[in-house]
């Protein structure tokens, strides 16, 4: 057999399809673009999505990729399995409407098989099919050759996800031979497709043929699809021999690396240690990718998956003796090892370790603070007689610290302490039902319309210059068929010219009207979207009579057009400014660009500071000033990128691409509309700036009349604040302002003083009633005090002098009760705690509380109580 190195096993892929007609798709971007059902691009169709269900026609019906994928379901076995990870690649093979079974079973047998590719032996591959598949086994049998014995029927063969295309599959299997078997010869397991370690499943074929509708229905699909998944990680451990995934050369490295760094740990030490280090290995791939994309650790969504993967990286590492931030280092092992792909770690190098560097030490703050925690509850627990470990806290260590479970049971267990997996698993649900409720509950996938992807006919944007032109109506489309006419209720339009831009981009579609020759207003344009084909499909509202072939005047909505062209060459203008202030990595990961305000959606770290802001605002305004040109020019993607052409985050570029100069300054890869001078803006007001999710913020602001509806807005609520405060002139308000705050401050801090004077002569009169219940010195007292603050400073004072062995204090203000209760170190060695007490008297006063031993404190809104809760004390101390 061939030793292939995953570098040569994705090339010989790729290489392959290519040389049946298949265009490369390049990786996208792990973070999804425009597709709130995924947290993640976790398969190499689900960036394809839009192919299959007929949103939009490719160039090329048939497609091949490396897609870097991550799913996180299974984390809990990365490292104890085979073949588990967070982030893999998967190459695969398309056809949209193109070829079926046929081309798809005899490729992928050509590619195992053939000795000018991988050039496996074939005596060692077997096929499962779905049962009803006839076809499918027919071409296995009949046209590959492989004896039946090697094709083995599964009823799970059926790839559905729910409304949306589906069909039967067929999964290969390679035979790594009996010194993988991990089950008995007899074992039901053992056999192709069952759980085995002999039989790798390595290549899984999709014939996507029918239509699951929201009624549960399967219809066929207007066209059939193939959607393949062959595993890399997978097919390198074939090609190298390796035992498992992680002993290839996609993990070796890092390992190495690693083995580096922990001293006196090495991977083959033993099978705990072992784990570690691929836990490492591969979390360190994963959030080196996911950063890299644009995904920043926080405590939401993919942020959070981000932080729990590095966290759990470096308890494994406090494992291997690694006591200090370190896979921050390992970030060029793994650009270096995926370079030949994906050249953009090595690229993003600096910031990527910058960031896990800063997260690493963040976490290595809080360790000491968790451990602490759980030493802390162990030892309430044994106080009290409990053997288990409640779920809710081995949940709050989990979500708080970052403790891998694994771990908080492990330190239980050494201390003879059950866990209580069934608690921690109700809250873990709870948080994943509130983290698929943050996401869409659209479907995944739309279902065909055979209508929209079968309309060929050309139609052209002439809008660049134009908000009005002469054009022919080609389609008429009414309640989802064609029709050569139409008078009444909705229908969508398509015409070989038109000025109306379709909504991409994040610039909203144009509205307006449409008209007869005769200047009669036959439909009023409500939106317009890109059909499957690319044309532009005008959503309208019929007021007369259209038919197809017949010429109309197609009229714009000239004052909505200036007003979002202003906005969205101003929104060039500010992702150059952020760039510029912020950082290169401060990526587009949104906008919107509509008539009244823009919006804008960037990548970034942490919080914005005002004067951040202000530089940007200020950048920016000086360039619409400037009165820059802004010229557009149509070429290639080679020669843009070497006019340095800045391309958006996400978006798909095809042979001709348009460049947006803005006098030199910004210069972006852009389809769409814009003023010609930078004059034409007039102005720019930054409204707001916020996060809006894990490493993403956004800005809004406004331009020209809008801009200057805020600024004065803002100037008369100035003018009210200089009437308030009694300044003659606007610029006075500022110094007149911080003279009130600082007179406040004086204020604040007199009253403070005597509430303390008076909080102090109330202890020295209330320290003087000192109660004896058999030998123990008792302080039991109401006093005048404003809140649990200066209890507490009472309770010093206590303290300090050693008044009594115990103390419990209670002040009210209207329907509020504050307790408080402290003992000595003495009286805690006896058995008297401060949290018991506070539990047993603070129900008087209709609250609740605890504490620690030597101090606990209680609230409540029952005030008619208090003295029945001090009398409460002394028969408390009485049964004790």
């Amino acid at each position: 057999m061939k030793q292939l190195s995953s570098v040569e096993v994705r090339q010989l892929f790729l290489a392959f399809f290519k040389s049946k007609g298949h265009s490369i798709e390049p990786s996208a971007s792990l973070v999804p673009i425009e597709d709130p059902t995924l947290l993640w691009i976790n398969s190499g169709v689900a960036t394809l999505k839009k192919y299959f269900d007929g949103t939009v026609v490719p160039e090329n019906p048939r497609i091949t990729n490396a897609q870097k994928s991550i799913r996180t379901n299974d984390i809990e076995n990365v490292g104890k399995t085979a073949r588990h990870h967070t982030m893999f690649e998967m190459l695969g093979n398309f056809s949209i409407g193109d070829y079926f079974k046929k081309e798809a079973i005899h490729w992928a047998w050509e590619l195992l098989t053939s000795e000018d590719w991988y050039a496996l032996d074939k005596s060692k591959l077997y096929v499962t099919v779905y049962p009803e598949d006839t076809e499918a086994r027919r071409i296995w049998h009949e046209e590959i050759g492989l004896p039946n014995e090697s094709i083995i029927d599964i009823k799970d063969n059926f790839w559905d996800i729910g409304a949306g295309p589906c069909g039967p599959d067929s999964e290969i299997f390679y035979d790594r031979g009996q010194a993988f078997n991990d089950v008995a010869e007899d074992d039901p397991e053992n056999y192709p497709g069952g759980e085995n370690e002999r039989y790798l499943e390595i290549w899984n074929l999709v014939f996507s043929e029918f239509n699951h509708t929201e009624n549960h229905e399967y219809e066929p699909l207007p066209q059939k699809n193939i959607d393949t998944g062959m595993g890399l990680e997978r097919m390198v451990s074939i090609f190298q021999d390796a035992p498992t995934n992680f002993e290839t050369d996609l993990f070796l490295p890092i390992i190495h690396a690693t083995e580096e760094m922990s001293k006196d740990k090495k991977y083959e030490d033993s099978t705990a240690i072992k784990t570690s280090f691929k836990v490492i290995a591969d979390h360190v791939r994963a959030v080196s990718f996911a950063i890299g994309d644009g995904a920043l650790p926080s405590n939401e969504g993919r942020g959070y998956v981000l932080r729990r993967l590095l966290r759990r990286a470096v308890m494994h590492g406090k494992k291997l003796g690694i006591d200090e931030a370190f896979l921050y280092k390992l970030v060029p092992v793994v650009g270096t090892i995926m370079e030949s792909y994906y050249p953009e770690i090595l690229e993003k190098q600096d910031f990527i370790q910058k960031i896990i560097k800063t997260e690493e030490e963040r976490f290595h703050e809080t360790i000491n603070d968790g451990l602490q925690i759980i030493t802390d509850l162990i030892g309430e627990l044994k106080e009290e007689g409990k053997d288990t470990l409640l779920g809710k806290d081995i949940f709050k260590l989990y979500d708080t610290y970052g403790f891998p479970v694994e771990l908080t049971e492990e330190m239980a267990e050494e201390e003879g302490l059950k866990v209580d997996h069934d608690g921690f698993e109700i809250e873990m649900t709870a948080q994943r039902d509130r983290a698929r409720a943050a996401r869409s509950t659209e479907n995944s996938m739309n279902v065909q319309s055979a209508v929209l992807t079968d309309i060929k006919v050309n139609s052209e944007f002439i809008g660049y210059d134009k908000t009005i032109a002469e054009a022919t109506l080609e389609i008429i489309i009414q309640h989802d068929e064609k029709q050569d006419s139409a008078a009444k209720d909705d229908a969508q339009l398509i015409f070989d010219v038109t000025p109306f831009y379709a909504e991409m981009g994040g610039q909203v579609a144009d509205k307006g009207i449409i008209k007869t020759l005769e200047g009669n207003t036959v439909a009023k344009v409500v939106e317009v979207k890109k059909a499957p084909n690319g044309q532009a499909l005008h959503f309208v509202e019929l007021i007369g009579e259209v038919k197809t072939g017949q010429s109309y005047q197609l009229v714009v909505d000239q004052e909505m057009r200036a007003k979002i062209i202003k906005n969205h060459t101003v929104t060039h203008l500010l992702h150059r400014a952020l760039k510029d202030v912020l950082g290169e990595h401060a990526n587009q990961a949104g906008s919107l660009v509509s008539p009244g305000y823009l919006r804008f959606d960037f990548t970034h770290f942490e919080q914005v500071t005002p004067e951040e802001l202000s530089q940007m605002e200020q950048i920016v305004n000086e360039k619409i000033w400037a009165s820059l040109p802004v010229e557009t020019v149509e070429t290639d993607i080679s020669t843009a990128k070497e006019m340095g052409a800045m391309a958006l985050f996400g978006e798909k570029y095809g042979k001709e691409v348009r460049v947006v100069n803005i006098g030199g300054y910004s210069i972006e890869l852009c389809g769409g509309v814009h003023v010609k001078n930078t004059s034409d803006i007039g102005i720019f007001k930054i409204t707001s700036e916020s996060g809006i999710g894990a490493g993403v913020r956004r800005i809004e602001a406004v331009t020209s009349k809008e801009a200057f509806e805020v600024l004065h807005e803002e100037e008369m609520a100035l003018k009210e604040v200089a009437h308030l405060v009694k300044a003659p002139q606007l610029k006075e308000v500022v110094s007149k302002v911080t003279s009130l705050q600082e007179q406040l401050r004086e204020l604040q801090k007199e009253n403070e003083a005597l509430s303390s004077k008076l909080a102090n002569a109330e202890g020295d009169q209330i320290f003087k009633n000192i109660q004896d219940i058999s030998g123990v010195k008792v302080i039991a007292e109401k006093v005048n005090v404003k809140d649990m603050n200066q209890l507490r400073q009472l309770a010093d004072q206590w303290k300090q002098n050693n008044y009594s062995d115990i103390l419990v204090l209670g002040t009210s203000q209207g329907d509020k009760v504050n307790l408080l209760a402290a003992m000595t170190k003495e009286m805690n060695e006896k058995g008297f705690k401060a949290g018991d007490l506070i539990k047993t008297i603070a129900p008087l006063v209709g609250g609740g509380g605890g504490g620690r031993p030597n101090m606990a404190q209680a609230g409540g809104k029952k005030p008619e109580g208090m003295e029945d809760a001090l009398s409460a004390v002394l028969d408390w101390i009485k049964e004790k």
